[in-house]
């Protein structure tokens, strides 16, 4: 008997993006915890704050940006889950 793991989903909101600092700015939340993030695609940097609970969120969020950042638009609201409970 397998055990089913664990699940979170995440919700993601665009606030803007801007394509010459090559950056998008976004709201994430995930259970009762919500943080504010900075994506700069073009190095790749992920700026999660506040730090609190950030561990949680942020391999999980960087992997969604990676994957749809070219699909995502200012005032969409898109979802993605995490293998983990919080």
């Amino acid at each position: 008997m397998s055990k089913k793991k664990p699940l979170t989903t995440a919700y993601v909101c665009v606030e803007c993006q801007n394509f010459s600092k090559k950056s998008i700015k976004g709201k994430v939340s995930a259970s009762n915890f919500e943080w504010s993030f900075i994506w700069k695609f073009g190095t790749g940097e992920l700026i999660i704050k506040p730090p609190l609970g950030r561990a949680l969120i942020k391999d999980s969020l960087e992997r969604f940006l990676v994957k749809d950042d070219y699909k995502l638009e200012p005032g969409g609201s898109y979802m993605f889950t995490i293998r983990a409970k919080f």
